[in-house]
Parts: C-alpha cells; structure tokens; sequence
C-alpha cells in the first residue's frame, strides 16, 4: 500500500464509497449482520448524509476506493476495508488518522458477533467498557461500546 491516498469523501466517491461499505458487510465469512437496508439506500446514505457531514475519508490505491473512514464526534462511526484489500494495514493506517484527528479520545460500537473486528480494536489499544442486549441498533445485535484514549466513557468504566 505504498501508494495510498487518503483524503475526505467527495460527491463524485459516494457510489464507490458505498460500495466498498456494502461488499464489506456482506463479504464471505463477515461477522456482520447483513444490512437492513437496500444497497440503494446505503449509496442515498452516504450522498445524503455521510457526505454533508463532512467527516468521512475515504482511502484509494491506485485511484480505487479500498476503505471508508467515518468519524461522529468522538465516535469511530464506520470503518470498513474492501475485502480484496484487507489485511494490508488500510485499516490501521485510517484507526491512526482517526486517533489524530481525536487525540482527546474514541469510542465505538461494534457487534459482539465480530470477533475480529474486537481484536482489531484491542491491538490499537481500544478497551471494552460495556455490552448490550442491540435494542438500540438498527439491526437489533447485541454490541460493544469500546474506547480509546481519554475518552470520558473509559474514566466512567474506570470508576
């Protein structure tokens, strides 16, 4: 990944974007539960809401959209790598930025069926302060709260 480009989602990456989020999601072995919604309404999504958000990045190599960053706040909101491109450290180098661009700390949720991804989080130092039953998610799966940093939410759980 000698060549990779990171740089905030543009109107003209939204599709592409979208894309690499909907083939991560349902790539073979996902841990994830499929997405509720159409593929047309994760493109309306991210055209309609990502974008004019203005905090999600997109990373490309070789001008080929490979992974989405997106950040809510001090939340880590999405994160995902086109499968073909996993496990080159795309997603490190976004978890990074993200960590730069909040120093004072992040938070994310992520399925307690995805193993992998808790892992993934545990080796860039974020820590598991709490599980729930996914009543307050849209696909209704039980999740993790993790945190990095100085987030207000660790000093909680530390308490």
């Amino acid at each position: 990944m000698d060549d990779l480009l990171i740089r905030p989602m543009e109107p003209w990456d939204t599709n592409e974007a979208a894309a690499v989020w909907w083939a991560a999601r349902h790539a073979e072995g996902s841990q994830l539960p499929p997405a509720i919604h159409t593929e047309t309404e994760v493109r309306k999504w991210f055209s309609d809401v990502l974008l004019p958000d203005g905090q999600t990045w997109v990373a490309l190599d070789d001008g080929r959209i490979v992974a989405v960053l997106t950040l809510d706040g001090d939340d880590l909101d999405q994160l995902y790598v086109d499968p073909p491109s996993a496990g080159q450290g795309i997603g490190s180098t976004l978890v990074d930025l993200a960590k730069d661009l909040r120093p004072g700390g992040l938070a994310l949720w992520t399925f307690q069926s995805n193993l992998r991804a808790q892992e993934f989080y545990r080796r860039h130092g974020f820590t598991e302060v709490r599980r729930t039953d996914g009543s307050a998610n849209e696909e209704r799966a039980p999740d993790v709260r993790m945190v990095w940093g100085s987030h207000p939410e660790r000093l909680e759980s530390s308490a």
